[in-house]
């Protein structure tokens, strides 16, 4: 797996200490890794769209007025 060094504000990191110390995570890297994952999941979602996606947040997802499809 590739390795990345990264500089993260203090209240981040202390952030992160507090979620490995009531044990939602393993260790740190397990935190970060997970983090980032659905940060990533999360922008994918709600981000910027592609072009064949344009329009679709005005007319629904399938098209209609009213109607949403999830």
């Amino acid at each position: 797996m590739p390795k990345v060094e990264i500089t993260i504000p203090e209240h981040l990191e202390m952030q992160i200490a507090q979620m490995v110390e009531r044990g939602e995570f393993v260790n740190r890297e397990e935190a970060i890794e997970d983090l980032l994952s659905t940060g990533i999941k999360a922008y994918k979602t709600s981000g910027p769209m592609d072009e064949e996606d344009a329009g679709l947040e005005d007319d629904g997802m399938m098209g209609h007025d009213d109607e949403y499809v999830f």
